[in-house]
């Protein structure tokens, strides 16, 4: 939205004469909307005056003022889809049509994206990890379901890493790792290595891509998500194909002896 504008002193409405003029009081002072964007809403701040303001100039009170209509109810739309997101990550049983209707609401809205890839990569290494919730085929969100198996990326932003694996308890892994980069709210990567684990076996590592593709910057010529949402719970994306996704946070615990576990919201959602 545009800036406020200045407040008026009675300096500049007084003619170029030596006669005063009564005191008259001054518009009320203008508020400054500033969409946040963000889940919380809209935030409301006072336009204040580059210099002190007149002693003899009495400012009326201002009056509150609230977001326009329609940015209200679409904030408001996307707080309620969050929430059934995250109703869908703890129990797994909210129907499909309803996730779908979800996601749907989320990718219409215009939010702020500039904390983003903090929030998805967090501040240090190895950054942070997600877990794959639900898939949705193709940009009209027809059909989706809950993905059948445990796969978590970890996004690190200060690393301008990426790792994607698959899961499969003691059986084994995959998961393949590489760089990554951010520019507005497009994550593009670029993979140079797979890892390989076959039950209690170390892991394999084997190197891919070619050699052209050393140290040069990921773009959109390459795989990427394109963000919706991000909070500390849960992301919203959609990939280079047109499929859109969501995950929740989790962490992962190795214990000794056992396969790993990944939770969230103090659950085992493994």
């Amino acid at each position: 939205m545009a800036s406020s504008a200045s407040l008026l002193h009675a300096s500049t409405l007084a003619p170029a004469s030596s006669r005063p003029l009564p005191r008259r009081g001054l518009p009320p002072s203008q508020l400054d909307l500033r969409p946040s964007r963000r889940h919380h809403g809209v935030s409301v701040s006072l336009a204040a005056s580059s210099s002190a303001a007149s002693p003899e100039v009495e400012k009326e009170p201002s009056s509150p003022s609230t977001p326009p209509p329609g940015e209200s109810s679409a904030l408001s739309a996307v707080a309620e889809s969050v929430k059934v997101l995250k109703e869908a990550a703890k129990t797994r049983k909210v129907p499909a049509p309803e996730v779908l209707a979800a996601l749907a609401k989320i990718k219409k809205a215009k939010l702020d994206t500039s904390a983003f890839f903090e929030t998805l990569g967090g501040t240090e290494s190895p950054g942070r990890t997600w877990k794959l919730i639900f898939t949705a085929q193709g940009s009209k969100l027809g059909k989706g379901s809950y993905f059948p198996v445990t796969a978590v990326q970890r996004f690190d932003a200060q690393g301008q890493r990426i790792e994607n694996g698959v899961y499969l308890g003691r059986a084994g892994s995959l998961s393949f790792e590489g760089r990554l980069s951010w520019k507005k709210k497009i994550l593009a990567f670029v993979f140079e290595r797979v890892r390989l684990k076959l039950g209690p076996l170390g892991p394999l590592e084997i190197p891919i891509g070619g050699g052209g593709d050393v140290g040069r910057e990921p773009s959109t010529k390459d795989p990427f998500f394109l963000w919706f949402y991000v909070d500390e719970e849960v992301a919203v994306a959609q990939g280079k194909g047109g499929g859109t996704a969501f995950w929740c946070r989790c962490k992962r615990v190795d214990g000794q002896g056992r396969r790993p576990a990944f939770w969230y919201f103090g659950f085992n959602i493994i």
